[in-house]
């Protein structure tokens, strides 16, 4: 089978899976996907041993024939996220400028360390001793918390709004952050070379502030383009040029196409929309989008699932995937707790916040893509075989397993009881204002 083909079996099972998981009312969709792509690739590898490994070879021989690196990375992320930025209000979002920006940078970079310490000392009492950069790199690529989950499975529990804003805002522009350290100390750790602060703060700077510019520069080209569309039609398909080759155009310039998805699909959809689009054409605007997105996050999902086919689990890992989980959500409750503690002098937040960020810290196919991408062949257990790839593949999954399926379906109750707080101080608002 070749790479077409596969793809297009697999989208043609996210989309029946997502009809099945729809009628599946006490777990959200994408957890429910996640769940029956994981339980097809368990029978799967049951049936396989049972019945011969044809059926299982055949499939898996055409998973691997997918890049999911590529397909990720330089495919659907851009569309997600210009799609979740669209509907990202700026006079809400000024409201939560600084705890966005502290969240998406500080926390991200708190957590990586935290991460990379704790298991650069934890790993020998394992009995596999790590280098600290091999460390590090694990904590860089799942300290971003994923915004095709987290906006996944928020956007459908309503959530209240303020803390809404900060998850959703926080999810959109770390990953970015996450993605220019990850890049960082991959060159620390598999560089001959070796790279100065000075290195470094260029990558940051030129991925990171770059991406930024660069997406306000395709906003506002976009923003002008639309005055020469005289169809609604043309309206709407003019914005696929964004994440596109706008998204591609961000790889050849080397700067963070993700940051650059975010800040333009914030202009076009503050900007550009309310000048250009009449009311019913806004909504088909955002329909348009919501169909683009949901077929993604059931294609995206799916794979995450199917992925258990491709991921080694050898005897010396089962204790690093035990421990990364753990490790993870400590990382998490540390890097949110410390700046809250900041926050909390200046403001009034629901008391619920900080649990429903820590615990709404989902993350996804981002860091398994950013797992993915490390190189092969570096070994660190000559005698059990073990390579630094599929240990920190290893790890990713557990957490990311962990985080959809444990983590997404426990939030509902989380956000019933923040609302509960919130509900009656705005009635209490209302009627001192009446």
């Amino acid at each position: 089978m070749s790479s077409y083909q596969i793809l297009c079996i697999l989208c043609a099972l996210a989309l029946v899976t997502s009809v099945v998981s729809s009628r599946v009312h006490k777990l959200q969709e994408t957890v429910a996907i996640t769940v029956i792509a994981l339980g097809m690739s368990l029978l799967l590898l049951l049936g396989g041993k049972a019945l011969g490994g044809h059926v299982y070879l055949y499939f898996v021989s055409g998973l691997e024939k997918l890049d999911f690196q590529a397909l990720l990375l330089n495919g659907m992320l851009g569309f997600l996220l210009f799609a979740g930025a669209l509907q990202i209000r700026l006079k809400i979002l000024r409201h939560q400028k600084w705890e966005i920006l502290i969240l998406a940078f500080v926390s991200t970079l708190l957590s990586t360390f935290i991460i990379g310490g704790l298991l650069f000392w934890v790993a020998p009492m394992l009995g596999l001793p790590l280098q600290l950069s091999h460390c590090l790199l694990f904590g860089a690529l799942i300290s971003p918390t994923d915004p095709i989950a987290v906006l996944a499975i928020l956007k459908k529990m309503g959530a209240p709004e303020d803390i809404a804003i900060q998850v959703e805002g926080e999810s959109l522009f770390n990953d970015g952050i996450g993605l220019v350290i990850f890049v960082a100390i991959s060159q620390v750790a598999f560089s001959t070379e070796p790279l100065t602060f000075i290195h470094v703060s260029e990558l940051f700077i030129r991925e990171a502030v770059g991406g930024v510019i660069y997406g306000g520069i395709l906003g506002f080209l976009l923003h002008h383009f639309f005055r020469y569309c005289e169809e609604e039609t043309q309206l709407m398909l003019v914005t696929l040029l964004i994440p596109t080759a706008g998204y591609v155009m961000a790889e050849v310039f080397g700067v963070s196409g993700p940051l650059a998805m975010v800040s333009a699909g914030i202009i076009i959809g503050n900007f550009s929309v309310p000048k250009f689009f009449a009311r019913n054409e806004r909504v088909k605007l955002l329909t348009f989008w919501s169909l683009i997105e949901s077929f993604f996050n059931a294609l995206l999902f799916l794979l995450l699932g199917l992925l258990l086919l491709l991921v080694t689990f050898k005897a010396p890992l089962w204790w690093f995937m035990f421990v990364a989980i753990p490790l993870v959500l400590l990382a998490r409750a540390v890097s949110v707790l410390l700046p809250y503690l900041g926050f909390r002098l200046f403001k009034s937040y629901n008391p619920y916040a900080e649990t429903i960020l820590i615990w709404g810290g989902l993350r996804g196919g981002l860091a398994l893509a950013m797992a993915m991408s490390l190189p092969e062949g570096i070994v660190i257990d000559a005698i059990g075989g073990v390579e630094l790839r599929e240990l920190l593949l290893v790890m990713t999954y557990a957490v990311v397993v962990f985080s959809i399926l444990v983590q997404g379906s426990t939030m509902t109750g989380l956000i019933r009881r923040s609302n509960a707080v919130t509900e009656p101080s705005r009635a209490v608002g209302a009627s001192e204002k009446a």
